[in-house]
Parts: C-alpha cells; sequence; structure tokens
C-alpha cells in the first residue's frame, strides 16, 4: 500500500520526473491504467454491493458475506485438493493444501470483525430486507461442510431449484470427504482403519469409530521427524480447530447482534449454532488426546 501512495505522489506531481520518468509512476497510458480494473474486474466486483436500507450498518454486512462467500470457494479449493492429493497416496501434497487452506481459514475467521460491532438496533433497521435469506442457504458453506463429513441427502434438497448447483452438490454428496480420504490413506497403509470406515455410504454423515481412534493412536506413537503421517494428522487438527474457531465467531456475532431470536432463515438461531459450534470436527484426532 505505501508503493502504491508514492506511486500516487509522483503521478500529482510530487515525483521527481512525473509520469513516464524514472521514480514516476509506472502507468503510462490509458490501457495500462485498465489492465488492473480488466483482470480483477474491479467495477462488477464494486456494482455487487447493493444494499436495501439506509442503515449504513448493513453494507458491512453484505461485504463480510461476500468476502466469506470468496473465501468458501478458495478453502473448498485447497480441501479438495487436500483431499485428491489422499486419495493418491501422495501425503505431502495434502499436508501442503490443507497449510494453504489454513490461511484462507484464518482470513475467513477474521472476517467475523467486520460484524463483531454489530448492535441489535443497527440489524434490525435492516433485517427485514433479507427476507427469509440466510447463511445455511450457501451451497459454497454446505460444499465445505460436505467435505467436513456433515452430510445429509436432505441437505441438498433446498437447491432443487438451482439444476446446476443441486447437481454438484449431489456430486459432493456422493463423494469421500476430506476426513474419509485420510482414512482411507492409513487404511491403505495398514493402520488397522476398519474396512466399514474407509468404504461405506459417503452421503450419510461420519460417525466415530473407536479403532479409528487407535490407528491415529499408532500414528501419533511414531514421533519420528520423517513421519509424514504425524504431519498429516496434525495438518487435520489445524483445520479442524480453524473450523471450530469460525463457527465460535459466527455464533457470538450472532449472539450480539440478535441474541436468541428465530434465524432468518427459519432455524432456531442461538441453539443451532451453538450446537454446531461444540460439534468436534475429525472426532477421533480429539478424543485420542485424552489418552495419550
Amino acid at each position: 500500500m505505501a508503493v502504491a501512495a508514492a506511486h500516487d505522489q509522483d503521478a500529482a506531481g510530487g515525483g521527481a520526473g512525473g509520469t513516464g520518468a524514472a521514480g514516476g509512476c509506472p502507468l503510462e497510458a490509458a490501457d495500462q491504467a485498465a489492465a488492473y480494473a480488466d483482470y480483477v474486474r474491479t467495477q462488477t466486483l464494486l456494482d455487487l454491493q447493493r444494499p436495501r436500507t439506509g442503515e449504513p450498518a448493513e453494507l458491512s454486512f453484505i461485504i463480510a458475506t461476500q468476502v466469506m462467500e470468496l473465501l468458501f470457494t478458495l478453502v473448498r479449493q485447497h480441501w479438495t485438493a487436500a483431499r485428491d492429493a489422499l486419495e493418491a497416496d501422495d501425503a505431502e501434497a495434502a499436508i501442503a493444501a490443507l497449510r494453504r487452506g489454513a490461511g484462507a481459514q484464518d482470513v475467513l475467521v477474521e472476517s467475523w470483525a467486520l460484524l463483531g460491532t454489530l448492535t441489535p438496533a443497527e440489524f434490525d433497521r435492516f433485517r427485514d430486507s433479507l427476507g427469509v435469506a440466510s447463511g445455511v442457504q450457501s451451497p459454497s458453506y454446505r460444499h465445505l461442510e460436505f467435505l467436513l463429513g456433515n452430510k445429509s441427502p436432505g441437505m441438498i434438497r433446498p437447491f432443487r431449484a438451482q439444476p446446476e448447483v443441486h447437481r454438484d452438490l449431489e456430486r459432493a454428496l456422493a463423494e469421500p470427504g476430506l476426513y474419509d480420504a485420510a482414512l482411507r490413506l492409513l487404511h491403505r497403509r495398514g493402520l488397522g482403519v476398519p474396512a466399514a470406515s474407509a468404504e461405506r455410504d459417503w452421503r450419510r454423515p461420519y460417525r466415530p469409530h473407536p479403532d479409528v481412534e487407535k490407528a491415529w493412536a499408532r500414528v501419533y506413537a511414531d514421533e519420528r521427524p520423517g513421519n509424514e503421517l504425524l504431519r498429516l494428522a496434525e495438518a487435520l487438527v489445524d483445520t479442524a480447530e480453524r473450523v471450530t474457531r469460525w463457527r465460535h465467531r459466527h455464533l457470538m456475532a450472532v449472539k450480539r447482534a440478535m441474541g436468541a431470536k428465530p434465524g432468518t432463515g427459519g432455524s432456531s438461531g442461538l441453539d443451532w449454532l451453538a450446537r454446531n459450534a461444540a460439534q468436534d470436527v475429525f472426532p477421533e484426532l480429539w478424543s485420542l488426546r485424552t489418552a495419550l
């Protein structure tokens, strides 16, 4: 940003030679100035904020939501890459993808700061403009939940009126999730993951199994620096912890802005968010810690 400010100063005449001179603004022609906007689609992006009321806080709500949607897409890309790498027996590539995903997750968690000071009065002044719109209707968020193993065929029914979205979610529902792929890798490497956990109906939510916990305990028993499965386990824990952080920030933002009122989409609001935040992601990686 400091470099951009210096360029702006030069362009305004504060530089040694002005536009085109050494040390001046690098923009020399109108087509160059438009290159950034064309690549990023700046005008399209900035045209997507359409508040429906005069409440200033509504703009923060819209931008925060749109930023999260973009980050959902990015996290999904990294998690899918990690899942596919695990299916291909490439644990190192999976770890790298999970690390990239963790960086995107950190930004996603901090996105709640844009709404962290929203008061009940501010929210009430534009809440009616949402109608029945709710974050639970986001297909991108649903994809992430499917990758985490939170699956049910009923979760895609609301998207039947959007055929392309519905087909995409149907595919994701029928595929192994991120944790499924990790357990399949452990199964192939003979670590005792039961066949019922390595091959199951992927359309159903994952259920913990004591033998899976034992398999992960074997991984943790080998603390050699070259144990890629241990590094994979910790990368999965990093991912899971960030999911819980995001859920908790969501819970607290809602609790602060609207208390225990029902959600706009008809959910129980605070109760649903609290149950979601309390649910362990990749459960055996957490339960085994008591015995280690």
